[in-house]
């Protein structure tokens, strides 16, 4: 048997009923004893024994199963199923077992230094929402599902840091940017690998994600740079478009006719006045427009 077999278990009330019930026989059984003298019969003796170990065993299958909880099942070595429904119940006395939580856990990973695809030192840690999935194979299958979910999440964080760069200027996925798309990714590949172990993947994230000490200062400043060439060249833009629909409009309602150099002057005086980081300040041509 490779695989998980939920059974149902007797109800434990009906048995410890019938625990009650030898108890009390057992306890007859010892007056009797007592009133018969110094030779008491065999065959009450017989009884006696017979009495207590049917009671110890019947007693030896009781158990109590809690909510979001699992018993595994063992005869003799033999795997026998796993009782998942909660309750006070009773199972075969002769079984050894095993208990399994199937409560979700989140295991809360420490930070690592590894390299992105670009070569650059980055810190991540993440964030790992997982449960037991499948009691047999997390029981058989590895030896410590616990340190083996641990284990395995290390790596899989380590894989996906050097899958993808920090930050990218393109449309390429990156870690910074695409976290939905890093974090699907990751949980993707933890379920993968911990597949083996019956455990299922509820929810991964990253919970830290930085550039290394050594070279945060010249990536914060990179970052810097590049935010601004991204605005001036948005500026820009905007700075060509805004004249370029005032030449139009001039034009278009006749008012003011402009040569050509009159128009140079008009689009250097509009971008300096569209592209500056300070406010412009007017300057008055008394004479004629060519001087």
């Amino acid at each position: 048997m490779s695989r998980e077999v939920e059974v149902k278990a007797l109800s434990g009330w009906l048995m410890f009923a019938l625990e009650v019930a030898l108890v009390a026989l057992i306890g007859l059984t010892i007056y009797q004893l007592a009133r018969t003298g110094q030779e008491p019969p065999p065959w009450l003796i017989v009884r006696l024994v017979a009495l207590i170990l049917l009671a110890l065993v019947n007693g030896n299958g009781l158990i109590v199963v809690e909510p979001n909880g699992s018993k595994v099942l063992l005869l003799f070595g033999s795997y026998r199923g796993t009782v998942k429904q909660s309750g006070f119940q009773w199972v075969n006395p002769f079984t050894t077992r095993r208990k399994l939580s199937l409560r979700a856990r989140s295991l809360t990973g420490e930070k690592l230094k590894v390299n992105d695809l670009a070569g650059n030192p980055v810190e991540i840690a993440a964030i790992v929402v997982w449960r037991v999935k499948d009691t047999f194979s997390a029981s058989f299958e590895v030896d410590n599902y616990s340190q083996y979910v641990s284990m395995q999440s290390e790596t899989a964080v380590r894989h996906l840091a050097s899958s993808y760069p920090y930050d990218a200027e393109d449309e390429t996925i990156s870690l910074r940017r695409n976290s939905d798309e890093v974090s699907a990714a990751l949980q993707a590949e933890l379920q993968e690998r911990l597949a083996r172990a019956g455990v299922e993947v509820i929810e991964a994230r990253l919970s830290h994600l930085a550039y290394a000490p050594e070279i945060a200062g010249a990536m914060l400043r990179r970052q810097q740079a590049s935010a601004i060439i991204a605005a001036r060249h948005r500026i820009v833009e905007g700075a060509v478009g805004m004249v370029e629909m005032a030449l139009d409009r001039l034009e278009e309602y006749q008012k003011l006719k402009l040569d050509d150099e009159r128009k140079a002057a008009m689009v250097s005086n509009l971008l300096v006045v569209l592209c500056s980081e300070h406010a412009v300040q007017p300057v008055l041509n008394t004479g004629t427009l060519y001087q």
